[in-house]
């Protein structure tokens, strides 16, 4: 479950587990009881003292400067989104301010435009409802249809795992790519109502949820095995919308000349005319 009582704290031991004492330059001397750094190593590396990063981690500090986070940060081996992330963790703490549960709506032009793509398009939202998706993308999958949701799909529906040969690493990248684009506002209704969802489904969800790992919305190679045209490489582009920046179009495309594209030919050839465009 998302819990807002002590997400910093929450984030910085995640964190802190995954990142070894031989990546910051530590000799491991013998068995160590907690998996990666400790407490205290953090603390020397950032600059700080360990009673102050302890108070942190504990949720008894809520407001550290921006400095001290992102020297933390750089322990904890953060890109800049990650880092980012952690800003945005303490600054609404501090606001203390809940995010009501607000409907999604594409511009008019977005909606036309995913109509009128040649290649497998659709729109996703905040939690990665899919809110427009032309037929083309229906062939590649009949998951990426209006009124799914990638992430639920993608864990807890048989099929699409069956479709994706990289399912691991589609999973951890999808994951990353969902804490991202739902934010720091944690009591968000929605999200409490997801993440409690695939985290009692999915042992998988409840792990890769609780590294706290940060991914924008990337572009990617997705390898499929399609049950009409068998192995199939799509590069999946993500564009986000200017207009409503919560929103991105997710554009699938093979290389050209190549037999990927070929069976993407053939896939297109198939989408009935009439349906095109609803």
């Amino acid at each position: 479950m998302a819990d807002s009582s002590n997400v910093l704290g929450e984030f910085l031991r995640a964190r802190r587990e995954l990142v070894t004492p031989e990546q910051v330059g530590i000799t491991n001397l013998g068995t160590r009881r907690v998996p990666g750094l400790r407490r205290e190593e953090v603390a020397m590396l950032a600059g700080v003292s360990a009673e102050y990063y302890l108070r942190l981690e504990q949720g008894r500090h809520r407001n550290p400067s921006a400095h001290v986070l992102e020297a933390i940060g750089r322990v904890l081996r953060l890109d800049g989104e990650s880092i980012t992330y952690l800003l945005d963790l303490v600054a609404n703490n501090s606001r203390q301010k809940r995010r009501r549960v607000q409907h999604e709506t594409i511009p008019a032009g977005v909606e036309k435009l995913i109509a009128a793509l040649p290649m497998p398009a659709f729109v996703e939202g905040r939690y990665l409802d899919i809110l427009a998706a032309n037929a083309l993308a229906a062939s590649v999958s009949p998951r990426l249809v209006v009124g799914g949701n990638r992430i639920i799909d993608v864990f807890l529906d048989p099929d699409e795992r069956e479709l994706l040969l990289d399912w691991d690493s589609a999973t951890e990248t999808l994951v990353a790519a969902f804490r991202q684009s739902v934010g720091t506002h944690l009591d968000d209704p929605r999200l409490i109502e997801l993440v409690g969802q695939l985290s009692l489904a999915s042992p998988r969800f409840r792990r890769l949820w609780a590294r706290h790992d940060i991914g924008g919305r990337r572009g990617a190679v997705m390898r499929l095995r399609h049950p009409v045209v068998g192995d199939l490489n799509l590069n999946w582009e993500k564009l986000i919308v200017a207009e409503a920046q919560h929103l991105s179009i997710a554009v699938g495309h093979a290389d050209s000349g190549t037999e990927d594209a070929e069976k993407l030919a053939f896939l297109a050839a198939t989408v009935p005319a009439e349906v095109e465009g609803q």
